[in-house]
């Protein structure tokens, strides 16, 4: 059997796109974020991420730093979606156990890799700081994993099956997609519309409601704002066929026309 790659970084993408929808969950990990002591950031930069590549976040679960929540929301996610991915706890302390739950959630054993440790030992000897026993903590990788490059402070995540395991601080966060998504199927990409409208939710949910309806193959979600005394609400339409997107963005705003409503398009 040929040993675990090292997954490519984002100077070497080879994505293949399919025609089927390809689907993500995404399983945020850290009593600190649950408390309200850091504040996530990654959420929205994965989704965008995702959405720009053609894979669809459909679900985003937060546990605690509980090994038997992690793998209990790791199962859960890993059958239901394309690929899974998490942030945090795969640092240096005692509480970064995710790692470690990851690997019984595989029912696999896990180590520290040699090959982590020939990313790390050079570049810490290079910044004067020691590869002591809670920095190889972070060279722990459970058997069978692939290494996902970390451009930002070397050690490195991992992706084991369909899982895709990442640091949790935003800027590591990053390169460990960027890294990993470079070598992930991707399916059509989902495109949108909007459509600004000078008026109240409820003066334009029964006509948005009927253009749904008309429109099934063409997600629509509204979204209201009240600023300097002003109502608005912003109608965003998505898509992943363009000829579709289009036909239903200029026929709605036909329908605004008609009854007289004040609007912006964006398409």
């Amino acid at each position: 059997m040929a040993p675990p790659r090292l997954l490519c970084s984002r100077k070497d993408i080879h994505l293949v796109t399919l025609d089927a929808q390809v689907t993500a969950g995404l399983l945020v990990i850290g009593d600190e974020i649950l408390s309200g002591r850091t504040k996530d950031k990654n959420i929205g930069t994965i989704a965008d991420h995702l959405t720009s590549i053609g894979i669809a976040l459909s679900e985003v679960r937060v546990v605690p730093d509980v090994e038997a929540a992690i793998v209990e929301a790791l199962d859960a996610l890993r059958h239901r979606y394309t690929y899974v991915f998490t942030t945090g706890g795969i640092g240096p302390t005692h509480d970064d156990i995710t790692a470690d739950a990851v690997a019984k959630a595989f029912g696999v054993s896990i180590d520290v890799d040699p090959r982590a440790v020939a990313i790390m030992k050079p570049a810490y000897e290079k910044r004067g700081i020691e590869l002591n026993a809670a920095r190889l903590r972070m060279a722990r990788i459970p058997a069978g994993a692939d290494l996902v490059v970390n451009e930002v402070s070397v050690a490195p995540g991992f992706r084991i099956g369909n899982v895709i395991v990442m640091a949790g601080v935003p800027s590591i966060m990053e390169s460990m997609l960027r890294s990993a998504t470079a070598s992930l199927q991707t399916g059509a990409k989902v495109l949108s519309a909007s459509i600004v409208v000078g008026h109240a939710e409820g003066e334009i949910a029964e006509l948005f409601a009927a253009h749904q309806t008309a429109w099934p193959q063409v997600a629509m979600g509204s979204y209201p704002a009240f600023k300097d005394g002003q109502y608005s609400t912003d109608l965003v339409l998505r898509a992943t066929d363009a000829g579709a997107l289009s036909s239903a963005s200029h026929t709605l705003a036909e329908k605004l026309a008609a009854r007289g409503f004040n609007f912006v398009k964006k398409f």
